[in-house]
C-alpha cells in the first residue's frame, strides 16, 4: 500500500532485517522490497510494521533503497538469550541473529536470573537510536545452556511456539471418551471386518492413517482411512480453536508441539492396533493400469489390525525378511507394492517432479546430546504410503472441485519464467537445460531434468537449485493446482491429527454427507476459509524454521566432538566469503576465503564459483572435496571447515 508525499514516497510494510544490520521492507502490494541500510532503520526490528521513505529510486539493475521513519506496529514483544549480569545491572545477548541490540536490564527486573543462564526477557522500553539501548525484564530462566533440552526449548521461545495447552482445552480433552461407543457407530459403514494396517515410522505414536486393499478380476479395491478428528474437535470448541492458531504439529528432535492434546492425537484419534476407531474413508476403485475408475468418501468404523514400520514393510515386500506374526498381511503388502509402482508410472508419465534429498535423524542420548546423524532414505514401503496418500489427495480435491464446495487446496504454483530461464542459464555449465515453452513451463521438463543429473555429482546441487527457483506451495480456497505434483486438484486429506486445513475439509466433508451443508452454512465457511489458509500457511512455514533451526543447532553441538576429523563432501554453496560444503550426513558447514592459504581467490559470481588468481584453481558447485572440521558454534549454529590440501 503504497502512498505519495509531497515531495517522496512512503509506503508501509514488514522489516526483513539480515543478521548484518540491514533489511528489507516488504510491502504486500509492490513486488519490490525496498533496501535499508543499517543507518536507516532507525530502531526496527525484524517484523515490525513500518513505514519507509524512498531516497533513492530503481534504475539500470539498482534496487530502491529508504529510511524508515515510524514503527507503526512492533512484533517483537520479547527475546530470548543469555544473561550476562554484572553487580547492578543485566543484558539479555539475543539468540536471535536479527536481533541486533543487546536488551538492557535494571538490577530491580533481574528477578533472580543467573549470569550465563538462558532466559526470556519482555521489553519494556525500545529505546533511541545512539542515545539508549532497548530494556526490559526477566519474565522466566530457561536453565544453564547445558542442561537438557534448554537449548531446543530456547529455540521454541525465541521463535514463539506454543507450549502447553489452555486450561479449558486440557479439560475437554481430558473429557473425552477414551473408546469408541456403540452409539458413535450407529449410522457409519462397519469396515472392522476388513483387512487393515498402519504403516510409520518406528517412534510415530499419532497414526492417523490406515490402509487396505484387495483385487478381484483386476480391480483394486483401495481403501485409505484417516482419523475422524472431527468428530471429536467440534467447530467453537477450546479445542479447535486452540488447534486453529496452531495451525499443524512440530517435530524438535527430543520433543513434539502437537496441534491436539495427548489425549487425541495420541489416543483415541491415533489408529492403533486392535481397536475401534472413528475413520473418514476414502475408497478408490482402480483398474489394472492404475487409473481410478471410481471412488465413494464415506464415515467408517475400523479395526486395524496390524501397526507395522516402514523399514518391516520394506524387509517383506522387498524379500529381505519375513515376520511370522505378519504373515496374514503379506500377500495384502505385496500387492500394494504392485499398485504402489502402477500409480509412480502414471505420475511419472502426467510429469509430477520427485525431489528426493537426503534427509536425516539425529540421536540423542539420555542428556539430550547429539550422538549420531543417520541419513534417512526413502523406501518402497515410504513410497507406497506416498502414493496412496497422493491418490487420496487428489480424489478428494477433484471430488468437492465439482461439487463447487466451499474448500481448502493445496496449491503449488508454475515457477516463474524467468527464474527458470535464470536457472537454464546456469545449469548449461554442466551440460544441461531446462526447457521453455514461450512463458511457460511444464512439469515434465523439470522431471525430465532430474532424470538427466540421476547420478551425476552434480545431482545434489542441480536439484537444489531447481527446487530454489519453485515457488512455495500454499493453501489456498481455490483449486489453482499443484505444479510439482502435476495435479489439476489436490488437496490435505490423509493427516487431520497434525494438520488443521485436513481437519477442517473433513468438517466440510462430514457435513456434505448428512446433508446439513446447506446454504448457510456454505456462507459460513465462504467467510472463514481464506483467512484459516493464510493463516495455516504462515504456520507451516514457523514450523519449517523451527525444525530447521533446531537441526543447525544439533548439527554444529555434533561436530563439536568431531573437531580435527576429516570428511569428503559437496560443495553446495559459493559466495564472496566462503565456501559451503554438506557431508554425506547432511551437516553443512562454511570453507571461509580467510582460510584457503594456497592462493588469492576471485569469487565468479555468475558461475557461482572460487578461482585461485595464481594457480587458477577452480572451486565450484557440485565439486566433491575433502574437508577438515576446525570448529563449530552451537550459538551461532555454524560449522566451519578447512580444505585437505595433502
Amino acid at each position: 500500500m503504497g502512498r505519495r508525499n509531497i515531495s517522496q514516497e512512503t509506503y508501509t510494510g514488514t522489516f526483513s532485517q539480515t543478521k548484518s544490520g540491514f533489511g528489507f521492507v516488504i510491502c504486500e502490494d509492490d513486488k519490490d522490497d525496498i533496501f535499508v541500510k543499517e543507518k536507516y532503520t532507525n530502531s526496527a526490528m525484524h517484523g515490525d510494521v513500518v513505514e519507509v521513505v524512498i531516497t533513492r529510486q530503481r534504475g539500470m539493475g539498482r534496487r530502491r533503497e529508504g529510511r524508515i521513519i515510524n514503527i507503526i506496529e512492533r512484533k517483537t514483544e520479547r527475546i530470548v538469550g543469555t544473561l550476562t549480569r554484572s553487580r547492578n545491572f543485566a543484558f539479555v545477548i539475543p539468540d536471535s541473529r536479527r536481533i541486533l541490540y543487546d536488551l538492557y536490564i535494571p538490577k530491580a527486573h533481574i528477578n533472580g536470573a543467573k549470569h550465563g543462564q538462558k532466559v526470556e526477557a519482555v521489553i519494556t522500553d525500545y529505546g533511541e537510536p545512539g542515545v539508549r539501548k532497548p530494556e526490559g525484564e526477566i519474565i522466566s530462566v530457561l536453565g544453564y545452556p547445558e542442561d537438557k533440552g534448554v537449548d531446543i526449548l530456547s529455540v521454541a521461545k525465541d521463535l514463539g511456539l506454543p507450549e502447553g495447552f489452555a486450561k479449558e482445552t486440557q479439560k475437554e480433552a481430558r473429557a473425552m471418551d477414551k473408546t469408541v461407543s456403540a452409539e458413535s457407530i450407529k449410522y457409519r459403514r462397519d469396515l472392522r471386518d476388513w483387512v487393515t494396517v498402519t504403516i510409520d515410522g518406528e517412534d510415530a505414536k499419532d497414526l492417523d492413517d490406515a490402509v487396505s486393499l484387495t483385487c478381484n478380476e483386476g480391480v483394486y479395491t483401495l481403501g485409505v482411512h484417516i482419523a475422524d478428528v472431527a468428530d471429536y474437535v467440534r467447530e467453537g470448541s477450546a479445542l479447535d480453536d486452540e488447534a486453529r492458531q496452531r495451525g499443524t504439529s512440530i517435530y524438535l528432535v527430543d520433543r513434539v508441539i502437537p496441534m491436539l492434546p495427548k489425549a487425541l492425537s495420541n489416543g483415541i484419534c491415533s489408529l492403533n492396533e486392535s481397536v475401534d476407531r472413528l475413520t473418514l474413508s476414502c475408497i478408490m476403485k482402480i483398474d489394472e493400469s492404475g487409473n481410478i475408475i471410481s471412488h465413494e468418501i464415506a464415515e467408517t468404523v475400523i479395526n486395524v489390525n496390524h501397526r507395522l514400520s516402514y523399514n518391516e514393510v520394506n524387509n517383506i515386500v522387498t524379500g529381505k525378511k519375513l515376520y511370522g506374526k505378519y504373515s496374514d498381511v503379506t500377500d495384502m503388502l505385496m500387492l500394494m507394492r504392485e499398485l504402489s509402482e502402477l500409480r509412480i508410472s502414471i505420475r511419472r508419465k502426467k510429469g509430477a517432479i520427485d525431489f528426493d534429498f537426503p534427509e536425516s535423524k539425529i540421536i540423542l542420548d539420555k542428556k539430550g546430546k547429539p550422538v549420531d546423524i543417520r541419513p534417512y532414505e526413502r523406501n518402497v514401503a515410504t513410497r507406497i504410503i506416498e502414493e496412496f496418500m497422493l491418490a487420496a489427495n487428489e480424489t478428494v480435491a477433484e471430488d468437492y472441485y465439482w461439487q463447487e464446495s466451499p474448500f481448502i487446496y493445496r496449491s503449488h504454483e508454475a515457477p516463474d519464467i524467468m527464474k527458470m530461464r535464470e536457472l537454464s542459464v546456469f545449469i548449461s555449465n554442466f551440460g544441461y537445460k531446462v526447457r521453455t515453452m514461450g512463458n511457460e513451463i511444464h512439469p515434465m521438463d523439470i522431471q525430465k531434468l532430474l532424470g538427466q543429473i540421476a547420478g551425476v555429482p552434480q545431482e545434489d546441487l542441480i536439484s537444489r537449485l531447481t527446487l530454489r527457483s519453485m515457488k512455495r506451495a500454499n493453501y489456498t480456497t481455490t483449486a489453482d493446482g499443484h505444479f510439482a505434483l502435476a495435479a489439476k486438484y489436490y488437496c490435505h486429506f490423509t493427516s487431520p491429527i497434525r494438520r488443521y486445513p485436513d481437519l477442517m475439509i473433513h468438517r466440510i466433508i462430514k457435513e456434505n454427507l448428512n446433508g446439513i451443508l446447506d446454504e448457510e452454512r456454505i456462507d459460513h465457511y465462504n467467510e472463514i476459509l481464506v483467512d484459516i489458509a493464510a493463516h495455516s500457511s504462515r504456520m507451516e512455514r514457523r514450523a519449517e524454521e523451527s525444525e530447521r533451526e533446531v537441526h543447525k543447532l544439533k548439527k554444529a553441538e555434533y561436530m563439536l566432538d568431531h573437531i580435527g576429523e576429516k570428511y569428503e563432501g559437496i560443495i553446495s554453496g559459493v559466495a564472496g566469503w566462503g565456501i559451503y560444503v554438506t557431508l554425506p550426513n547432511t551437516v553443512e558447514g562454511m570453507v571461509r576465503i580467510d582460510y584457503m592459504y594456497d592462493d588469492d581467490y576471485e569469487f565468479q559470481e555468475n558461475r557461482y564459483r572460487m578461482v585461485g588468481r595464481h594457480s587458477r584453481k577452480v572451486y565450484e558447485l557440485g565439486q566433491r572435496v575433502s574437508v577438515i572440521v576446525i570448529g563449530a558454534s552451537v550459538e551461532a549454529r555454524t560449522v566451519d571447515f578447512m580444505f585437505d590440501e595433502v
